[in-house]
């Protein structure tokens, strides 16, 4: 038998020793920091978004640096390792802005490809977790779809509807009609309105510029690109908070039925819903297989990359929204509540489904790719 060449090789779907002990840091700071409780009482307040925990996970533990080059100030990771980070805050739903930050503005200035300047700078300041930025599209945009504002003789105009995490953001990129700016958040013609969104734990806002102004990064031929890979490394890393928020439930909806007796039995022994968890595990780890299957493409820059996302997105969403409604439904009452924490877990998994390209989007995106018919 002939050696597999490096364009056959399968992919890597295992967890390092590293990533392992990356998960175990995490998942502590989270558990001490990010518990239900304290996730819902942030909810209702008026600043779901915690500074203090999003200091401990991105410069204390280095997470806002993953995919950031040490030459530039990151830890010179790479998307497995943002993968994992994402996996253990899908289980907790914390409210801080990683995927948007750290994982897509943070790739749309790699893409850039610039090692000094603004863009070098900006990584940097990203990389330490002394700042947040955000880009400026809506948060259903997927891959490859276009939203620009309006760039008048250096100038900003234009309105961006449900931006994720534009409150907590203290740069804004911004895709215009001719280049991609940085446009601080607290700048004067810059107005960021929060909306109500079905996920609390992941705010959106109204972005809102007029006569703005910024510092160019790029043209818009480039700003393009790097959009786009930005729009990608956000749909493939999210699969992977989608497969941590369907472990969560799944794990938490097993030990349920077995605490919780009817009929002087655990309700898990009840034949019907064994045959549902059984299903449910075989669901998570397929959708395991997906995300881990997207983030080792992203991370080695496989040409297959963008069909590796897209069957990532496609599969895990629906995995995700399966596994919260089990969990809501099979809690029986407690599940309906709001002080039990099952409901953050339904509406993350439901807005995660539309975000960066709907379901749909990314079997239309499979069908291109495959050039088979449209489904």
């Amino acid at each position: 038998m002939t050696a597999q060449t490096e364009e056959t090789a399968a992919p890597d779907l295992l967890y390092s020793e590293a990533e392992g002990d990356l998960r175990a840091a995490v998942r502590s700071l989270l558990a001490d920091r990010s518990d239900a409780p304290t996730v819902i009482a942030r909810i209702e307040s008026d600043t779901p978004y915690d500074p203090q925990l999003w200091k401990a996970l991105g410069a204390d533990i280095g997470a806002a640096g993953l995919l950031v080059p040490e030459k530039l100030g990151g830890q010179g990771a790479g998307h497995r390792e943002a993968a994992v980070v994402l996996e253990e805050l899908g289980r907790s739903v914390a409210p801080v802005p990683y995927l948007t930050s750290a994982v897509v503005a943070t790739e749309v200035l790699l893409a850039l490809g610039s090692e000094d300047g603004p863009v070098a700078e900006l990584l940097g300041e990203l990389a330490a977790g002394r700042k947040v930025a955000v880009l400026a599209v809506p948060f259903p945009a997927a891959p490859g779809s276009s939203s620009a504002a309006e760039a008048v003789t250096g100038t900003l105009d234009g309105t961006v509807t449900a931006v994720a995490d534009a409150a907590a953001a203290d740069v804004l990129l911004v895709p215009t009609t001719d280049g991609l700016y940085a446009v601080e958040a607290a700048a004067h013609g810059v107005t960021v309105e929060p909306l109500v969104a079905l996920d609390q734990t992941r705010p959106l806002a109204t972005v809102t510029l007029t006569a703005a102004t910024g510092t160019r990064l790029a043209d818009a031929a480039a700003a393009r690109s790097a959009v786009r890979r930005g729009l990608l490394a956000g749909a493939g890393l999210l699969a992977s908070e989608q497969l941590g928020l369907a472990e969560w439930c799944l794990t938490e909806t097993v030990r349920y039925t077995r605490e919780r007796h009817q009929f002087n039995r655990p309700i898990g022994s009840f034949q019907a819903l064994k045959h549902r968890m059984a299903q449910l595990w075989l669901e998570v780890v397929s959708a395991r297989a997906a995300a881990r299957n997207a983030a080792d493409a992203l991370a080695t820059g496989s040409p297959d990359t963008p069909l590796a996302v897209a069957v990532a997105q496609a599969y895990c969403s629906k995995v995700a929204v399966h596994a919260a409604e089990e969990c809501v439904q099979l809690h029986g009452g407690i599940g309906m509540t709001w002080e039990h924490p099952a409901h953050l877990y339904l509406k993350r998994a439901k807005a995660d489904a539309i975000a960066y390209g709907t379901a749909g989007s990314h079997r239309e995106a499979i069908a291109e790719l495959m050039e088979l018919p449209a489904p």
